[in-house]
């Protein structure tokens, strides 16, 4: 999809930007497969708050989107690529041949009427799940399981992609976006291809009222609150803050390790990921 710009009327206009939605094919979602989207404002279910910044926004409903992709050896034909309020990339809504519907991560470039299958025997093709060992070394995935059965959990964001590097016994060696390379296991599942809609992160909101749209409060600085609330608060007059930036509760913000030290992951990650990647 492509950037469209409008006519600078306004300054939230001026410096704004939208997507052109030229992939959307769909309008109105399958209601089957709509569930409640209740929101929680940040908060546990105590009320306390556990996540600043968050609260109202635009009402929605949530899609169910199959991550696992465990229906195998059964065709469907792609009926439309639909927009998702709930994540950065697309989704596309499966019809199988046994009349089962379901969502799917739309991959780049696909098209209405293609047909992807899920399983082993299925070809290495965009939009087709397979486990890593079944999936050629090289090609590009998203939508990677960490553990067996339990649904992709890495790249699905959009124009997110990883790519398996290597196979090492019952393990592929996968390469993530942030350079990290880890090992997974060969049973578990990818999608070929990478996610699309590639232009999202070029998108400019322009003005603050499209973030209050997507349900993101204002962020107030450290160093003008009080010190009660927040370590580089207080102080008389004007301050830098004191100290290195810091979140509330303490945590370093200037790329401080925060990874908790010999975790049982650790043997699987065979190169840390680098810093300013993404």
């Amino acid at each position: 999809m492509g950037i469209k710009l409008y006519r600078p009327t306004s300054p939230g206009r001026r410096q704004g930007s939208v997507l052109d939605y030229a992939e959307i094919t769909r309008r109105t979602p399958e209601k089957s497969l709509l569930e409640a989207y209740r929101k929680s404002g940040g908060r546990n279910n105590n009320g306390h708050i556990t996540r600043r910044h968050r609260g109202r926004g635009n009402k929605k409903m949530y899609r169910v989107v199959d991550f696992r992709r465990d229906k195998d050896g059964i065709p469907a034909k792609v009926f439309s690529i639909e927009y998702d309020p709930n994540r950065s990339a697309n989704i596309a809504l499966l019809h199988y041949a046994d009349g089962e519907k379901r969502y799917i991560l739309a991959p780049l470039d696909l098209k209405v009427g293609q047909t992807v299958m899920s399983g082993a025997n299925a070809e290495p093709l965009p939009g087709n799940s397979l486990p890593l060992a079944n999936i050629p070394v090289g090609l590009e995935i998203h939508n990677v399981e960490l553990r067996l059965g339990r649904g992709g959990q890495l790249c699905r964001t959009a124009g997110g992609w990883a790519q398996l590097q290597a196979k090492e016994g019952d393990y592929a060696i996968v390469m993530l976006p942030s350079a990290e390379l880890r090992k997974v296991h060969g049973n578990c599942r990818a999608t070929i291809g990478r996610i699309g809609n590639l232009d999202w992160q070029n998108v400019s909101y322009g003005k603050a009222g499209r973030k209050r749209h997507l349900g993101i409060r204002p962020s107030v600085r450290g160093t003008a609150q009080n010190p009660v609330d927040h370590p580089m608060g207080g102080g008389e007059g004007r301050t830098a803050g004191g100290r290195h930036p810091c979140s509330p509760s303490g945590v370093l913000a200037k790329g401080g390790k925060t990874r908790k030290p010999n975790h049982i992951t650790d043997r699987f990650i065979l190169r840390r990921r680098k810093k300013g990647s993404h």
